[in-house]
């Protein structure tokens, strides 16, 4: 019986590779048939898909894969035009994407000339889920500054599917649908840039948040501190005086000046106390600030802020923390009971001088220093101001590069010096 089951699998394969067989003579007769009567038009078709697919490959290999893994699209741009639904590009987005699967689901999305209803139907399908491959991809990658960019390729993806579709009689995807499918990239774009902007304008508020509360503890501190200086002084005051009643001719005139500095003190912590206690409670009394950074962001470079700190030097120190590699220099230091305005004033007159023409928040100006000084003078600030950049750490670094260059044992005992302040920072950080 064995026997007899395997002698009919033999003979099934052997059917089956006769029937391979044979379908491979069909079909390149079918080739060799239809070359013969359409000519190099047949072809072409055949080439021109295997062209465009090498174009493809080799576009590929050149720029990247993507990412294989990402999210569906349709789950990432619903997703954003849920978020910002609230607005007009949030609806937007949401009507433009249901406008798309309403003209797939009409039979608007593509058209081909097949007759046949079934034939008709599988072309239509395929150049439509072509062409939605490629946009959905290329959706995925929408952002507030490729809008034009984009576009551009899903104009290109229109165009390869249809001449592909061509040789399904002239399958092909509609100009109505990609109207509709460019008006999802356009509102995709918008509700970005509308999202970008509430998340930097969220940062820009936690920004403050800490500001604000960093400056409350120093004014809380300050107020404490100048409390207890003025007790501390009162105390003495009292054992002065009490010195002074009990004291000769001759040491009275000693102590009254004791006591005479003792009061000055006095005077200048009830000034500080009631400075800490005026500034905590006006919420707009602050310093704007002038200071450049010639190492970073070069020549003519300004950055102008604002902070409601005590002690403003301490903001400065913070900005020029491991974000830049050199620290700041302060040119201008403002006091003022409106901070805010005074900044938003000057923001707004060198509105065209800004660095970053698409965030504003950053509040880096390109011009000159005396430009800045003049616009305050006009509206009646003055303060002290330090016009030429000191840019300690920026030019000593000059020097030494031009050392390290010119002179080995030099670069060297640099080299010596950075090693051993790198093991030292190594232990410090084990130690930590």
């Amino acid at each position: 019986m064995l026997k007899t089951t395997r002698q009919r699998l033999e003979q099934a394969e052997a059917r089956l590779s006769a029937a391979l067989l044979e379908a491979e003579r069909i079909v390149s007769s079918a080739h060799a048939k239809a070359e013969e009567i359409a000519g190099e038009a047949y072809g072409a078709v055949g080439r021109l898909k295997e062209l465009t697919e090498a174009a493809a490959a080799i576009k590929n290999k050149i720029e990247g894969y993507g990412d294989s893994y990402i999210i569906p699209t349709y789950h990432l741009l619903d997703d954003l035009a849920e978020e910002i639904g609230y607005t007009e590009a949030g609806q937007k987005l949401k009507d433009a994407r249901e406008l798309s699967k309403i003209m797939v689901k009409n039979g608007q999305a593509a058209v081909c000339d097949y007759a046949e209803a079934n034939r008709r139907s599988t072309a239509i399908r395929f150049v439509t889920d072509a062409f939605n491959g490629k946009v959905d991809s290329i959706l995925s990658r929408a952002k507030s500054d490729n809008h034009g960019m984009l576009e551009k390729e899903i104009r290109d993806s229109f165009a390869l599917v249809n001449v592909n579709g061509a040789s399904f009689r002239n399958a092909r995807v509609t100009e109505a649908y990609l109207q509709a499918r460019l008006e999802e990239l356009r509102w995709a774009a918008t509700a970005q840039a509308i999202r970008e902007q509430e998340r930097e304008e969220q940062r820009r508020l936690r920004e403050q948040i800490r500001e604000e509360e960093k400056a409350r503890r120093e004014y809380e501190r300050a107020i404490k501190e100048a409390a207890k200086e003025e007790q501390n002084l009162r105390k003495a005051m009292e054992k002065v005086e009490a010195q002074v009643a009990a004291a000769s001719e001759a040491q009275r005139a000693e102590f009254e000046a004791k006591l005479a500095a003792l009061q000055e003190q006095l005077r200048q912590a009830e000034e500080k106390n009631q400075r800490a206690l005026s500034m905590a409670q006006q919420t707009r009394t602050g310093h704007v600030y002038v200071i450049s950074n010639i190492g970073s962001f070069g020549e003519d470079v300004f950055k102008i802020g604002m902070t409601r700190r005590l002690e403003p030097a301490d903001r400065i120190r913070e900005l020029g923390d491991a974000s830049v590699p050199f620290e700041f220099d302060v040119h201008a230091m403002i006091f003022s009971e409106d901070a805010p305005s005074l900044e938003k004033q000057l923001h707004r007159h060198f509105l065209r001088q800004q660095v970053n023409k698409v965030n504003p928040r950053k509040e880096f100006f390109r011009l000159g220093i005396t430009d800045i000084r003049q616009e305050l003078e006009e509206l009646g600030v003055q303060t002290q101001w330090t016009m030429t950049a000191q840019a300690r750490e920026y030019r000593e670094t000059l020097q030494i590069e031009q050392q390290i260059r010119e002179n080995p044992v030099v670069a060297a005992e640099w080299t010596r010096h950075q090693m051993e302040y790198e093991e030292v920072a190594d232990e410090e950080v084990v130690i930590d």
